[in-house]
Protein backbone atom coordinates (compact mmCIF):
# COMPACT_ATOMS: atom_id res chain seq x y z
CA UNK A 1 0.00 0.00 0.00
CA UNK A 2 0.97 2.95 -1.09
CA UNK A 3 1.37 6.35 1.40
CA UNK A 4 2.92 9.89 1.31
CA UNK A 5 3.51 12.02 -1.57
CA UNK A 6 3.77 8.97 -3.80
CA UNK A 7 0.23 7.95 -2.63
CA UNK A 8 -1.32 11.83 -4.13
CA UNK A 9 0.40 11.60 -7.22
CA UNK A 10 -1.52 8.01 -8.09
CA UNK A 11 -4.31 8.63 -6.19
CA UNK A 12 -4.79 12.49 -7.88
CA UNK A 13 -3.73 11.30 -10.83
CA UNK A 14 -1.31 14.43 -10.47
CA UNK A 15 0.58 15.47 -13.47
CA UNK A 16 4.41 15.62 -12.21
CA UNK A 17 7.04 13.36 -11.82
CA UNK A 18 7.01 10.42 -9.29
CA UNK A 19 8.63 11.31 -6.16
CA UNK A 20 12.32 10.09 -5.48
CA UNK A 21 11.05 9.08 -2.64
CA UNK A 22 8.78 5.89 -2.88
CA UNK A 23 6.43 4.93 0.94
CA UNK A 24 4.74 1.78 1.12
CA UNK A 25 3.03 0.03 4.37
CA UNK A 26 4.38 -3.54 4.07
CA UNK A 27 4.78 -6.76 6.53
CA UNK A 28 7.97 -6.83 8.64
CA UNK A 29 10.01 -3.88 10.03
CA UNK A 30 10.88 -0.84 8.56
CA UNK A 31 13.54 -0.84 6.22
CA UNK A 32 14.94 1.40 3.03
CA UNK A 33 15.75 0.21 -0.26
CA UNK A 34 17.94 1.84 -2.76
CA UNK A 35 17.36 1.02 -6.38
CA UNK A 36 19.49 3.31 -8.88
CA UNK A 37 17.72 6.61 -8.34
CA UNK A 38 14.86 5.42 -6.45
CA UNK A 39 14.45 4.91 -2.59
CA UNK A 40 12.23 2.70 -1.05
CA UNK A 41 10.55 3.59 2.42
CA UNK A 42 8.62 0.91 3.67
CA UNK A 43 7.05 1.13 6.73
CA UNK A 44 5.02 -1.72 9.32
CA UNK A 45 1.47 -1.95 8.93
CA UNK A 46 1.50 0.43 12.42
CA UNK A 47 2.06 3.22 10.43
CA UNK A 48 -0.75 2.95 7.99
CA UNK A 49 -3.48 5.70 8.05
CA UNK A 50 -6.89 6.91 6.68
CA UNK A 51 -6.77 6.53 3.09
CA UNK A 52 -7.17 9.59 1.86
CA UNK A 53 -5.30 12.87 0.71
CA UNK A 54 -5.24 15.30 3.32
CA UNK A 55 -3.39 12.08 5.76
CA UNK A 56 -1.17 10.90 2.63
CA UNK A 57 0.16 14.97 2.83
CA UNK A 58 0.50 14.52 6.96
CA UNK A 59 2.51 11.78 6.34
CA UNK A 60 4.64 12.89 3.48
CA UNK A 61 5.07 16.01 5.41
CA UNK A 62 6.24 14.08 8.63
CA UNK A 63 8.17 11.37 7.38
CA UNK A 64 9.52 12.06 3.51
CA UNK A 65 11.87 14.87 1.88
CA UNK A 66 9.19 17.67 0.61
CA UNK A 67 8.52 17.33 -2.96
CA UNK A 68 7.24 20.64 -3.92
CA UNK A 69 6.25 19.75 -7.58
CA UNK A 70 3.69 17.65 -5.68
CA UNK A 71 2.68 19.62 -2.98
CA UNK A 72 1.85 22.43 -5.51
CA UNK A 73 0.47 20.42 -7.70
CA UNK A 74 -1.96 18.75 -4.96
CA UNK A 75 -3.17 22.49 -3.93
CA UNK A 76 -4.32 22.63 -7.48
CA UNK A 77 -6.37 20.19 -7.29
CA UNK A 78 -8.24 20.73 -3.96
CA UNK A 79 -10.06 23.48 -2.90
CA UNK A 80 -9.48 26.46 -0.83
CA UNK A 81 -11.71 25.51 1.33
CA UNK A 82 -10.53 22.25 1.97
CA UNK A 83 -7.18 23.33 2.82
CA UNK A 84 -8.84 25.89 5.32
CA UNK A 85 -11.01 23.24 6.94
CA UNK A 86 -8.10 20.86 7.59
CA UNK A 87 -5.94 23.69 8.84
CA UNK A 88 -8.75 25.08 10.92
CA UNK A 89 -8.72 21.61 12.70
CA UNK A 90 -4.84 21.82 14.32
CA UNK A 91 -3.92 25.35 13.79
CA UNK A 92 -0.76 24.82 16.09
CA UNK A 93 -0.46 21.43 14.59
CA UNK A 94 3.30 21.42 13.10
CA UNK A 95 2.41 19.72 9.62
CA UNK A 96 -1.08 21.72 9.48
CA UNK A 97 1.27 24.87 10.07
CA UNK A 98 3.90 23.44 7.52
CA UNK A 99 1.12 22.81 4.68
CA UNK A 100 -0.46 26.35 5.37
CA UNK A 101 2.89 28.04 4.69
CA UNK A 102 3.43 25.90 2.10
CA UNK A 103 -0.22 26.51 0.39
CA UNK A 104 0.03 30.37 0.82
CA UNK A 105 3.79 30.46 -0.28
CA UNK A 106 3.03 28.48 -3.98
CA UNK A 107 -0.38 29.42 -4.25
CA UNK A 108 0.27 33.15 -3.83
CA UNK A 109 -3.03 33.06 -1.53
CA UNK A 110 -4.24 33.48 1.75
CA UNK A 111 -5.98 30.90 3.65
CA UNK A 112 -8.79 32.85 5.81
CA UNK A 113 -6.92 31.99 8.96
CA UNK A 114 -5.41 33.80 12.23
CA UNK A 115 -2.12 34.06 12.34
CA UNK A 116 -0.57 31.34 14.74
CA UNK A 117 -0.21 32.88 18.32
CA UNK A 118 3.55 32.98 19.44
CA UNK A 119 5.44 29.69 19.74
CA UNK A 120 8.39 27.92 18.72
CA UNK A 121 9.09 28.21 14.94
CA UNK A 122 9.28 24.89 12.82
CA UNK A 123 11.23 24.25 10.06
CA UNK A 124 10.03 23.77 6.70
CA UNK A 125 12.54 21.79 5.16
CA UNK A 126 13.85 18.91 7.61
CA UNK A 127 17.96 19.34 7.89
CA UNK A 128 18.22 15.84 8.12
CA UNK A 129 16.33 14.85 5.25
CA UNK A 130 17.25 17.81 3.24
CA UNK A 131 19.45 20.75 2.59
CA UNK A 132 18.87 23.76 3.26
CA UNK A 133 20.12 27.27 3.64
CA UNK A 134 19.55 28.74 7.66
CA UNK A 135 16.28 30.42 6.88
CA UNK A 136 13.97 32.95 8.05
CA UNK A 137 11.14 33.57 10.80
CA UNK A 138 7.55 33.38 8.62
CA UNK A 139 5.87 35.06 12.22
CA UNK A 140 2.29 33.89 10.76
CA UNK A 141 2.58 30.62 10.56
CA UNK A 142 5.78 30.50 13.06
CA UNK A 143 7.66 28.48 10.67
CA UNK A 144 11.77 28.60 9.59
CA UNK A 145 11.62 28.91 5.61
CA UNK A 146 14.51 27.42 4.88
CA UNK A 147 13.85 26.37 1.53
CA UNK A 148 16.82 26.65 -1.29
CA UNK A 149 14.71 29.13 -3.44
CA UNK A 150 11.12 30.83 -3.81
CA UNK A 151 7.38 30.51 -5.35
CA UNK A 152 9.07 31.30 -8.46
CA UNK A 153 11.69 28.79 -8.48
CA UNK A 154 13.03 26.29 -5.86
CA UNK A 155 14.80 22.99 -6.78
CA UNK A 156 15.11 20.33 -4.10
CA UNK A 157 17.79 18.26 -2.75
CA UNK A 158 17.72 15.45 -0.42
CA UNK A 159 20.56 14.49 2.19
CA UNK A 160 22.35 11.57 1.09
CA UNK A 161 26.08 9.78 1.80
CA UNK A 162 27.30 11.84 -1.01
CA UNK A 163 26.09 15.11 0.33
CA UNK A 164 26.96 15.57 4.06
CA UNK A 165 29.22 17.56 5.88
CA UNK A 166 31.75 15.13 6.36
CA UNK A 167 32.02 14.74 2.79
CA UNK A 168 32.41 18.48 1.96
CA UNK A 169 35.11 19.01 4.96
CA UNK A 170 37.43 15.78 3.36
CA UNK A 171 36.84 17.52 0.21
CA UNK A 172 38.02 20.83 1.70
CA UNK A 173 41.09 19.05 3.74
CA UNK A 174 42.29 17.16 -0.06
CA UNK A 175 42.00 20.86 -1.69
CA UNK A 176 43.92 22.30 1.45
CA UNK A 177 46.71 19.93 1.42
CA UNK A 178 47.57 20.37 -2.30
CA UNK A 179 48.09 23.96 -1.88
CA UNK A 180 49.48 23.87 1.26
CA UNK A 181 52.43 21.77 0.25
CA UNK A 182 52.82 23.20 -3.27
CA UNK A 183 55.42 26.33 -3.85
CA UNK A 184 53.24 29.60 -4.88
CA UNK A 185 54.76 30.19 -7.92
CA UNK A 186 54.24 26.71 -9.12
CA UNK A 187 50.64 26.42 -8.02
CA UNK A 188 50.29 29.74 -10.05
CA UNK A 189 51.42 28.46 -13.50
CA UNK A 190 49.14 25.39 -12.51
CA UNK A 191 46.09 27.21 -11.92
CA UNK A 192 46.38 29.33 -15.07
CA UNK A 193 46.84 26.20 -17.11
CA UNK A 194 43.62 24.83 -15.79
CA UNK A 195 41.55 28.39 -16.64
CA UNK A 196 43.07 27.08 -20.70
CA UNK A 197 41.93 23.55 -19.43
CA UNK A 198 38.63 24.40 -18.54
CA UNK A 199 37.55 26.55 -20.95
CA UNK A 200 38.74 24.05 -23.76
CA UNK A 201 37.36 21.66 -22.28
CA UNK A 202 33.41 23.41 -21.71
CA UNK A 203 33.54 24.22 -25.46
CA UNK A 204 34.48 20.66 -26.36
CA UNK A 205 31.67 19.34 -24.78
CA UNK A 206 29.77 21.31 -27.40
CA UNK A 207 31.69 20.01 -30.28
CA UNK A 208 33.22 23.37 -30.73
CA UNK A 209 36.93 25.15 -30.73
CA UNK A 210 37.02 28.40 -29.50
CA UNK A 211 38.98 30.85 -31.46
CA UNK A 212 41.88 32.38 -29.52
CA UNK A 213 39.99 35.64 -29.14
CA UNK A 214 36.69 33.35 -27.58
CA UNK A 215 39.51 31.14 -25.27
CA UNK A 216 40.91 34.65 -23.90
CA UNK A 217 37.41 36.04 -23.10
CA UNK A 218 35.87 32.71 -21.59
CA UNK A 219 39.64 32.16 -19.41
CA UNK A 220 39.01 36.26 -18.46
CA UNK A 221 35.85 35.14 -17.55
CA UNK A 222 36.20 32.11 -15.39
CA UNK A 223 39.09 34.08 -13.84
CA UNK A 224 36.57 37.07 -12.73
CA UNK A 225 33.82 34.75 -11.64
CA UNK A 226 33.78 35.69 -7.92
CA UNK A 227 32.92 38.81 -9.01
CA UNK A 228 30.05 37.60 -11.49
CA UNK A 229 26.50 39.17 -9.75
CA UNK A 230 24.33 36.08 -11.05
CA UNK A 231 21.18 37.95 -10.01
CA UNK A 232 21.80 40.76 -12.58
CA UNK A 233 20.04 39.76 -15.99
CA UNK A 234 22.82 42.63 -17.78
CA UNK A 235 25.51 39.92 -16.87
CA UNK A 236 24.27 37.11 -18.22
CA UNK A 237 23.76 38.91 -21.81
CA UNK A 238 27.17 40.35 -21.66
CA UNK A 239 28.83 36.92 -20.99
CA UNK A 240 26.95 35.41 -23.34
CA UNK A 241 27.85 37.77 -25.88
CA UNK A 242 31.57 37.33 -24.94
CA UNK A 243 31.30 33.44 -25.49
CA UNK A 244 29.19 32.65 -28.84
CA UNK A 245 29.45 34.19 -32.00
CA UNK A 246 28.35 37.85 -32.72
CA UNK A 247 26.11 36.66 -35.29
CA UNK A 248 24.35 34.75 -32.56
CA UNK A 249 24.69 37.42 -29.50
CA UNK A 250 21.42 38.27 -27.90
CA UNK A 251 20.13 41.43 -25.96
CA UNK A 252 17.53 39.42 -24.12
CA UNK A 253 16.03 36.09 -22.94
CA UNK A 254 15.18 33.66 -25.57
CA UNK A 255 11.73 34.26 -27.62
CA UNK A 256 12.00 31.03 -29.75
CA UNK A 257 10.94 27.85 -28.33
CA UNK A 258 14.12 25.18 -28.30
CA UNK A 259 14.77 21.55 -27.60
CA UNK A 260 17.33 19.43 -27.42
CA UNK A 261 17.19 16.73 -29.76
CA UNK A 262 18.52 15.11 -32.78
CA UNK A 263 17.73 14.31 -37.26
CA UNK A 264 16.63 10.85 -37.51
CA UNK A 265 17.74 9.23 -41.60
CA UNK A 266 13.77 10.33 -42.50
CA UNK A 267 14.60 13.81 -41.80
CA UNK A 268 12.65 13.82 -38.64
CA UNK A 269 13.01 15.48 -35.40
CA UNK A 270 13.51 12.92 -32.26
CA UNK A 271 13.35 15.20 -29.18
CA UNK A 272 15.02 14.57 -25.87
CA UNK A 273 14.11 17.24 -23.97
CA UNK A 274 11.87 20.25 -24.49
CA UNK A 275 12.67 23.73 -22.94
CA UNK A 276 10.08 25.84 -21.16
CA UNK A 277 8.32 28.00 -23.58
CA UNK A 278 9.77 31.17 -24.64
CA UNK A 279 6.54 33.29 -22.43
CA UNK A 280 7.47 31.33 -19.56
CA UNK A 281 11.82 32.05 -19.35
CA UNK A 282 11.24 35.72 -17.80
CA UNK A 283 9.16 34.11 -14.65
CA UNK A 284 11.53 31.29 -14.08
CA UNK A 285 14.46 32.96 -14.38
CA UNK A 286 13.92 35.94 -12.02
CA UNK A 287 12.65 33.24 -9.37
CA UNK A 288 16.43 31.77 -10.49
CA UNK A 289 17.94 34.82 -10.13
CA UNK A 290 16.81 35.18 -6.44
CA UNK A 291 17.28 31.78 -5.31
CA UNK A 292 20.69 32.08 -6.20
CA UNK A 293 20.87 35.48 -4.56
CA UNK A 294 19.31 33.54 -1.57
CA UNK A 295 22.26 30.61 -1.99
CA UNK A 296 24.68 33.02 -1.86
CA UNK A 297 24.05 35.01 1.28
CA UNK A 298 22.42 32.17 3.27
CA UNK A 299 25.11 29.55 3.58
CA UNK A 300 23.75 27.06 1.85
CA UNK A 301 26.40 23.46 1.10
CA UNK A 302 27.94 24.86 -1.42
CA UNK A 303 28.50 22.18 -4.05
CA UNK A 304 25.04 21.45 -3.52
CA UNK A 305 24.23 25.48 -4.41
CA UNK A 306 26.24 24.93 -7.36
CA UNK A 307 24.53 22.53 -8.50
CA UNK A 308 21.36 24.00 -8.35
CA UNK A 309 22.10 26.91 -10.17
CA UNK A 310 24.20 25.46 -12.87
CA UNK A 311 21.63 22.43 -13.60
CA UNK A 312 18.63 24.79 -12.97
CA UNK A 313 20.07 27.18 -15.48
CA UNK A 314 20.59 25.01 -17.90
CA UNK A 315 17.57 23.11 -17.99
CA UNK A 316 15.48 26.69 -18.52
CA UNK A 317 17.64 27.39 -21.39
CA UNK A 318 17.15 31.13 -21.40
CA UNK A 319 19.38 31.80 -24.60
CA UNK A 320 19.27 30.28 -27.99
CA UNK A 321 23.12 29.43 -27.83
CA UNK A 322 25.66 29.52 -24.93
CA UNK A 323 23.67 27.89 -22.53
CA UNK A 324 26.17 25.25 -21.59
CA UNK A 325 28.87 27.07 -21.41
CA UNK A 326 27.48 29.43 -19.36
CA UNK A 327 25.91 26.59 -17.20
CA UNK A 328 29.41 25.05 -16.19
CA UNK A 329 30.65 28.65 -15.63
CA UNK A 330 28.44 28.79 -12.83
CA UNK A 331 29.43 26.10 -11.12
CA UNK A 332 33.02 28.13 -10.71
CA UNK A 333 31.05 31.47 -9.91
CA UNK A 334 28.66 29.70 -6.90
CA UNK A 335 32.11 27.58 -5.41
CA UNK A 336 34.23 30.59 -5.54
CA UNK A 337 30.86 33.10 -4.12
CA UNK A 338 30.50 30.90 -1.17
CA UNK A 339 34.18 30.50 -0.42
CA UNK A 340 34.54 26.46 -1.21
CA UNK A 341 37.18 27.51 -3.92
CA UNK A 342 40.18 28.66 -2.21
CA UNK A 343 41.62 32.12 -3.75
CA UNK A 344 43.16 31.89 -7.64
CA UNK A 345 42.25 27.89 -7.78
CA UNK A 346 40.14 26.61 -10.19
CA UNK A 347 38.44 23.02 -9.85
CA UNK A 348 38.13 22.35 -14.11
CA UNK A 349 35.11 20.67 -13.70
CA UNK A 350 34.43 20.46 -17.70
CA UNK A 351 37.14 18.36 -18.05
CA UNK A 352 36.06 15.57 -15.86
CA UNK A 353 32.53 16.23 -17.80
CA UNK A 354 34.68 15.15 -20.92
CA UNK A 355 36.27 12.72 -20.13
CA UNK A 356 32.96 10.69 -19.18
CA UNK A 357 30.25 12.10 -21.70
CA UNK A 358 28.26 9.26 -20.89
CA UNK A 359 27.89 9.58 -17.11
CA UNK A 360 27.41 13.66 -17.67
CA UNK A 361 24.51 12.64 -20.43
CA UNK A 362 22.86 10.39 -17.79
CA UNK A 363 22.59 12.95 -15.37
CA UNK A 364 21.11 15.53 -17.65
CA UNK A 365 18.59 12.78 -18.82
CA UNK A 366 17.92 12.12 -15.43
CA UNK A 367 15.55 15.24 -15.18
CA UNK A 368 14.80 15.55 -19.29
CA UNK A 369 13.65 11.50 -18.81
CA UNK A 370 10.90 12.42 -15.33
CA UNK A 371 9.51 15.59 -17.29
CA UNK A 372 9.27 14.89 -21.07
CA UNK A 373 6.24 12.63 -20.00
CA UNK A 374 4.10 15.73 -19.30
CA UNK A 375 5.07 18.01 -22.33
CA UNK A 376 2.21 17.56 -24.99
CA UNK A 377 4.33 19.16 -28.18
CA UNK A 378 4.06 18.77 -32.04
CA UNK A 379 5.47 20.03 -35.08
CA UNK A 380 3.67 22.98 -36.84
CA UNK A 381 4.01 23.53 -40.90
CA UNK A 382 7.34 25.20 -40.43
CA UNK A 383 9.04 22.91 -38.63
CA UNK A 384 9.06 24.42 -35.44
CA UNK A 385 8.29 22.32 -32.23
CA UNK A 386 5.21 23.55 -30.47
CA UNK A 387 4.29 22.81 -26.57
CA UNK A 388 0.51 22.55 -26.19
CA UNK A 389 0.09 22.44 -22.21
CA UNK A 390 0.88 24.66 -19.53
CA UNK A 391 4.68 23.34 -18.65
CA UNK A 392 6.07 25.83 -16.07
CA UNK A 393 5.53 23.82 -13.12
CA UNK A 394 7.46 21.41 -14.47
CA UNK A 395 10.69 23.43 -14.41
CA UNK A 396 10.34 25.49 -10.94
CA UNK A 397 11.13 22.60 -8.47
CA UNK A 398 13.17 19.83 -9.72
CA UNK A 399 15.12 17.07 -7.27
CA UNK A 400 18.51 18.22 -7.87
CA UNK A 401 19.97 15.73 -5.56
CA UNK A 402 21.55 13.51 -8.58
CA UNK A 403 22.99 16.18 -10.13
CA UNK A 404 24.60 17.51 -6.82
CA UNK A 405 25.84 13.86 -5.99
CA UNK A 406 27.38 13.75 -9.72
CA UNK A 407 28.86 17.82 -9.40
CA UNK A 408 30.43 16.53 -6.13
CA UNK A 409 32.21 13.35 -7.98
CA UNK A 410 33.82 15.59 -10.75
CA UNK A 411 34.81 18.22 -8.00
CA UNK A 412 36.78 15.43 -6.16
CA UNK A 413 38.27 14.25 -9.62
CA UNK A 414 39.75 17.39 -10.33
CA UNK A 415 41.03 17.98 -7.31
CA UNK A 416 43.07 14.33 -7.32
CA UNK A 417 43.23 14.02 -11.00
CA UNK A 418 43.78 17.69 -12.95
CA UNK A 419 45.20 19.67 -10.48
CA UNK A 420 48.18 16.49 -8.50
CA UNK A 421 48.68 15.86 -12.45
CA UNK A 422 49.63 19.77 -13.57
CA UNK A 423 51.26 20.07 -10.40
CA UNK A 424 53.33 17.38 -10.89
CA UNK A 425 54.13 17.89 -14.61
CA UNK A 426 55.50 21.36 -13.46
CA UNK A 427 57.47 19.95 -11.55
CA UNK A 428 59.15 17.00 -13.54
CA UNK A 429 59.24 19.90 -16.67
CA UNK A 430 61.38 22.50 -14.24
CA UNK A 431 63.45 19.65 -12.83
CA UNK A 432 64.05 18.15 -16.66
CA UNK A 433 64.75 21.79 -17.61
CA UNK A 434 67.58 22.60 -15.29
CA UNK A 435 69.33 19.20 -16.05
CA UNK A 436 69.22 20.02 -19.58
CA UNK A 437 70.75 23.43 -19.74
CA UNK A 438 73.37 22.21 -17.21
CA UNK A 439 74.55 19.99 -19.98
CA UNK A 440 74.36 22.65 -22.83
CA UNK A 441 73.66 26.24 -21.87
CA UNK A 442 70.87 26.79 -24.49
CA UNK A 443 68.10 29.80 -24.82
CA UNK A 444 65.45 29.02 -22.66
CA UNK A 445 62.89 28.84 -25.46
CA UNK A 446 65.08 25.95 -27.22
CA UNK A 447 65.91 24.23 -23.84
CA UNK A 448 61.89 24.47 -23.27
CA UNK A 449 61.20 22.36 -27.02
CA UNK A 450 63.71 19.76 -26.51
CA UNK A 451 62.74 18.96 -23.02
CA UNK A 452 58.41 18.67 -24.18
CA UNK A 453 59.79 16.80 -26.88
CA UNK A 454 61.92 14.70 -24.91
CA UNK A 455 59.01 14.64 -22.39
CA UNK A 456 56.23 13.73 -24.80
CA UNK A 457 58.28 10.25 -25.88
CA UNK A 458 58.74 8.68 -23.24
CA UNK A 459 62.30 10.25 -22.49
CA UNK A 460 63.47 10.20 -26.02
CA UNK A 461 64.02 12.67 -28.81
CA UNK A 462 61.83 11.10 -31.65
CA UNK A 463 63.82 10.89 -34.96
CA UNK A 464 61.42 12.91 -36.56
CA UNK A 465 62.03 15.87 -34.11
CA UNK A 466 66.23 15.18 -34.32
CA UNK A 467 66.84 17.35 -36.87
CA UNK A 468 65.23 20.43 -35.57
CA UNK A 469 68.30 20.64 -32.91
CA UNK A 470 71.25 20.19 -35.42
CA UNK A 471 73.68 22.16 -33.11
CA UNK A 472 73.50 19.81 -30.80
CA UNK A 473 75.54 16.30 -30.95
CA UNK A 474 74.21 12.71 -30.68
CA UNK A 475 76.06 12.55 -27.54
CA UNK A 476 74.55 15.47 -25.70
CA UNK A 477 71.17 14.36 -26.82
CA UNK A 478 72.00 11.16 -25.21
CA UNK A 479 73.55 13.06 -22.21
CA UNK A 480 70.41 15.38 -21.81
CA UNK A 481 68.43 12.62 -22.54
CA UNK A 482 69.87 10.59 -18.87
CA UNK A 483 69.68 13.58 -17.12
CA UNK A 484 65.92 14.25 -17.57
CA UNK A 485 65.15 10.47 -16.61
CA UNK A 486 67.28 10.98 -13.55
CA UNK A 487 65.44 14.35 -12.32
CA UNK A 488 62.40 12.78 -13.54
CA UNK A 489 62.66 9.96 -11.67
CA UNK A 490 64.05 12.26 -8.49
CA UNK A 491 60.76 14.34 -8.60
CA UNK A 492 58.13 11.50 -8.40
CA UNK A 493 59.98 9.50 -6.21
CA UNK A 494 61.90 11.80 -3.75
CA UNK A 495 62.56 9.05 -1.10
Amino acid sequence: MLIGFTALVEQLKLQVPAPAVRSEIVQGARRTRIEGDRVYEQYPPSYAREDSPFEHLRFGLRYEPIDLGVVAAFFRVVSKKEVEDWVRAEPTGKFARRAWYLYELLMDATLDIPDVPRTGALPILDPKLQITTPGFLVSRQRVMDNLLGNRDYCPLIRRTDALNETTLEELRKAVGAVVEQVDPLILARAVQYLYTKETKSSFAIERETPSPDRTERFVDALTHASEFDASRKEQFIRLQNMIVDARYAQQDWRTVQNFVGQTASDWSERVHFVCPKPEDVASLMDGWMRMVERLETKGAHPIAAAAAAAFGFVFIHPFEDGNGRIHRFLVHQTLSKLGFTPAGILFPVSAAMLRDLVAYDRVLKNYSAAIMPFIEHHFNEERQLVVSNETTHLYRYFDATVQSEYLIGCVRDTIERDLKEEIGFIRVFDAALKAAIEIVDMPDQRASSLVRFILQNSGKLSKAKRPRFPELTDAEIEQIERAIGAATQQVRNPS
